[in-house]
């Protein structure tokens, strides 16, 4: 089935974390989930997969340190230390079984949002050519160019805003 990630924006941790076990798609008033400016995808984890978007976007070398994190959800201070603690939790725990927030850098939001219009088409190319993406076929419908449109107007948003790009992640 693979995880699902999606990038959005927030002011601060406080309105990032808002009811974390809920998808940031889907606003709904009743659980108190605000309505996110949000990018879903699939496959598209923080360090590895848009790291190297972020790195063609900065025009520099790609590392695993490149897109620095924070995890917000769950609370890494209640997070188990030892063997007995997490073999104690229960089985429905966001510790085993997610969801997960992190806060992604103003670095890695401010690489990507200074991407010009000019240079999507030749970003989404590199991008799409990366190994991760190897098992996709050809991007004939514009998929690429229209994923990497939208997460670098969510960073030019947030930056726009002073707000930082969040990651919430479900399997």
């Amino acid at each position: 089935m693979g995880v699902f990630y999606e990038y959005y924006r927030a002011a601060d941790r406080a309105a990032a974390t808002v009811q974390p076990e809920h998808s940031r798609e889907i606003a709904d008033a009743s659980r108190g989930v605000p309505e996110f400016d949000v990018v879903v995808t699939k496959w598209i984890d923080p360090i590895v997969v848009l790291g190297q978007l972020v790195a063609f976007a900065g025009q520099v070398d790609y590392s695993l340190e490149l897109v620095e994190t924070v995890e917000l959800y769950p609370p890494p201070e209640g997070a188990p230390r030892s063997d007995e603690e997490w073999d104690a939790l229960p089985e429905d725990s966001p510790y085993l079984e997610g969801p997960g927030i992190m806060e992604l850098s103003a670095e890695a939001r401010d690489m990507l949002a200074s991407v010009d219009d000019a240079r999507l088409p030749m970003l989404a190319e590199q991008w799409a050519a990366i190994k991760e993406f190897s098992h996709f076929t050809a991007d004939e419908d514009g998929y690429m160019v229209s994923l990497t449109k939208d997460l670098v107007g969510l960073a030019s948003r947030a930056r726009e805003h002073d707000h930082l790009l969040y990651c919430w992640m479900s399997l």
